[in-house]
C-alpha cells in the first residue's frame, strides 16, 4: 500500500501546489510543470494528474530525480501528449484547396560520423498547409529543418523544395550591430528590393506581431523575444512559398504567441507552405500534418 499511497499523496500535491510541508521540492516543483504543460496541450485535468503523479512515482521508485529520467518536463509532456493525442493528431485532411509541392521529404537520414541523427524521413508539403514537426530533445528536429532549408546536407534520401524559400532559425539569425531596418533593406536587397520597399514591408509585417521598431536602436539592445520576431519578419519579407520556422516564438509573451500563430495561418490561407518544429502542443490540431521524431537508437 506504501506505492499507492505515495502516488496519491504527490496527486494531492499536484493539485494544490504544495509539498507535504509546506516547502515544493524541485521533483514536484517538475511535476507541477509537467501537469501544467499536459493540460496546455488540451490533455484532461484529471488524465493530466494521473499521468504526472505516476512519472513521479516511477521516478520515486527508481530512486532517480525526474528532470534525470524525463528530461525536461516540457519535452516530456510533448512526448506523453503525442501518444496520448496520436489518433486525433493525425486526423483526416481539413478540405481547404491546396496547392503544388513546396517540400517533398523522401527517405531522408543524417549521420555524425559515428552517430545517426535521422533516419528514414518522410514527408510531402503543399502550398497552402502547415506541418509541424515535433519531438523529444535530441530526436534532430533542428537538423531536420537545417536540411530543408539547404544548410545541411543529408546522408542520405531525396530533398526537393521550391526555389523561394524563407527561414527563421532558433538562434543566431540576426546581426546584433545592424537596426531592423538596415535587416529589412539588407535581406531585402538579397531579394531584389528597393529600401523603401523593403523598409516598409518589413515594418508592416512587424506591427502583425504587436511590434514596431524604433528607429536607430540596433538588435543588441533589444529583448530576445523581440530579436525573434526580427527573425520571424525576415523569413516572410521576399514572401516565399515555403516558411521554415525553428521553434521561432522563444522569449515572446502569450499575447505575441497568439499573433505568431494567426500569422502562421494566415501564410497558410495566403498560400503559403509552413514547416514549423514547435513543442507546444496545443495547436497541433490547426494544422494540417504533424511529424513526430524519434531519438534513433543504433544497433
Amino acid at each position: 500500500m506504501g506505492a499507492l499511497q505515495d502516488r496519491d499523496g504527490r496527486r494531492r500535491r499536484l493539485a494544490t501546489g504544495r509539498g507535504g510541508g509546506g516547502d515544493v521540492t524541485p521533483e514536484e516543483e517538475w511535476g507541477t510543470q509537467l501537469l501544467k504543460h499536459l493540460t496546455s496541450t488540451g490533455i484532461a485535468l484529471a488524465e493530466a494528474r494521473e499521468l504526472a503523479g505516476d512519472a513521479l512515482a516511477e521516478a520515486a521508485a527508481a530512486g532517480i530525480d525526474p528532470r534525470a529520467m524525463y528530461g525536461p518536463a516540457v519535452a516530456y509532456a510533448s512526448t506523453v501528449a503525442q501518444a496520448v493525442r496520436s489518433a486525433t493528431a493525425t486526423a483526416a485532411p481539413l478540405s481547404r484547396t491546396r496547392g503544388p509541392v513546396v517540400l517533398r521529404l523522401h527517405g531522408v537520414s543524417k549521420r555524425y560520423r559515428r552517430r545517426r541523427v535521422l533516419k528514414n524521413v518522410h514527408l510531402s508539403l503543399r502550398a497552402g498547409e502547415v506541418a509541424a514537426i515535433v519531438g523529444a530533445n535530441g530526436s534532430g528536429k533542428s537538423t531536420l529543418l537545417n536540411i530543408c532549408a539547404g544548410l545541411t546536407r543529408a546522408t542520405s534520401g531525396v530533398v526537393e523544395r521550391t526555389a523561394r524559400v524563407g527561414y527563421a532559425p532558433q538562434q543566431d539569425g540576426v546581426a546584433p550591430l545592424l537596426t531592423p531596418e538596415e535587416h529589412f533593406r539588407l535581406f531585402g536587397a538579397v531579394h531584389r528590393m528597393g529600401r523603401k520597399k523593403a523598409a516598409a514591408i518589413g515594418t508592416g509585417l512587424a506591427s502583425r506581431l504587436g511590434w514596431r521598431p524604433r528607429e536607430g536602436v540596433v538588435v543588441a539592445h533589444l529583448s530576445g523575444g523581440t530579436q525573434q520576431k526580427l527573425n520571424v519578419v525576415l523569413s516572410e519579407l521576399n514572401r516565399p512559398e515555403l516558411i521554415l520556422l525553428d521553434e521561432p516564438y522563444q522569449g515572446f509573451d502569450q499575447g505575441s504567441y497568439v499573433d505568431f500563430w494567426d500569422q502562421v495561418f494566415r501564410w497558410r490561407d495566403g498560400g503559403a507552405g509552413i514547416l514549423v518544429v514547435t513543442h507546444m502542443l496545443h495547436d497541433l490540431d490547426r494544422v494540417d500534418h504533424v511529424l513526430e521524431l524519434q531519438p534513433v537508437e543504433e544497433p
